[in-house]
């Protein structure tokens, strides 16, 4: 019996590229040579993938086509680990269920109509997109998924438990004598299917952060920073706080990415992490582990999330119409940039 190694030796292709060209990844970017050649290969040789052996093991098994719908490009993505690992939870388990995701728009690089939509089974959006506007156009169901993002709206919903996350990590630094704390974070649009801003997400990291901090008397109207998300606008903010000249002694930074481009901005100063100041992020990226100082964070499940959404749409698909809101836990990860404040 072939197998699909025997197929991508043949075609002097790679197995990924045989398996993403039979199950019809529109991201797959191949001449019409090599997905001629590589389907000739398997019809000489009678290859039948894992999937439809066992599919026909099975009395009926439907594949639906799903339609992913991102905020942010492929090079937000690079920029961003986190969203990337959403989005490979999302396909790892699309495969598994027997999913094809048949349509990938980007809001801003396509134009969303609803002739394009009307064909597939059900919409999993990455982000913060107008549910209205998308219903203008989606209305044949309610198979929609929301990741990272909760519209008011009875849809699915995919999201992380960051409001308990930033709790904690102000716990962690009161109890370690912090008090001078600053918040740096970025600015989230909802976006409409045409790209237009049609509101503006408030983060809970940044509404949790002023709550504790008015809670305990230690909030002052400089003390929260927005701006850019990524490492370049967690390098401004880091430099607007430096220019003040009041160093606190520590911040929350509202990802990885944006610690990144602090840390930059910290070093350029001479000022040293943690001895100066202490830093506390979010997410988890595998680079956290490798700065100097290994970079203290919260660790979020982004694969689980994209694979969760996928599971909510499985059920919606088997009939359920009443609609689920996951929240997912995360984990604190003690690392070296956070110490005692000095006395």
């Amino acid at each position: 019996m072939a197998t699909i190694k025997d197929v991508a030796q043949l075609a002097k292709v790679s197995t990924a590229t045989v398996s993403r060209l039979l199950n019809s990844d529109p991201t797959l970017s191949v001449s019409d040579h090599t997905r001629k050649r590589v389907m000739e290969i398997v019809g000489e040789l009678n290859y039948k993938s894992s999937r439809r052996n066992r599919e026909t093991s099975y009395r009926k098994r439907e594949i639906h086509n799903i339609g992913l719908i991102l905020t942010n490009s492929e090079e937000d993505e690079v920029n961003d680990p986190y969203f990337m690992s959403l989005r490979m939870g999302i396909e790892r388990a699309c495969e598994q269920y027997g999913m094809r995701i048949t349509s990938i728009q980007t809001i801003g690089n396509n134009v969303l109509v609803g002739r394009a939509l009307r064909a597939l089974d059900g919409l999993i959006i990455v982000g913060t997109v107008d549910v209205k506007e998308l219903r203008d156009i989606y209305y044949e169901n309610n198979n929609i998924v929301f990741v990272d993002y909760e519209p008011e709206d009875k849809v699915d919903i995919v999201i992380s438990n960051l409001e308990t996350a930033t709790k904690q990590i102000l716990e962690h630094l009161f109890y370690h004598g912090h008090e001078q704390i600053v918040y740096l974070g970025g600015r989230t649009v909802v976006k409409g299917i045409h790209n237009k801003e049609t509101g503006e997400k408030e983060d809970v990291r940044k509404t949790v952060f002023e709550k504790v901090m008015k809670e305990k008397n230690l909030y002052k109207n400089d003390c929260v920073l927005v701006g850019e998300w990524g490492p370049n606008g967690g390098y401004k903010l880091m430099e607007e706080l430096i220019r003040r000249g009041q160093l606190p002694s520590a911040i929350v930074v509202a990802s990885d990415p944006m610690a990144l481009g602090a840390f930059r901005a910290l070093h350029q100063a001479g000022i040293k992490v943690p001895e100066d100041i202490s830093v506390f992020s979010f997410d988890d990226i595998d680079s956290a582990a490798y700065l100097t100082p290994a970079l203290s964070s919260v660790k979020i499940h982004s694969f689980e999330m994209g694979k969760t959404a996928v599971k909510l749409m499985k059920d919606r698909l088997k009939g359920r119409e009443l609609p689920l809101k996951i929240v997912l836990p995360t984990e604190l990860v003690y690392r070296e940039s956070v110490t005692r404040k000095k006395e």
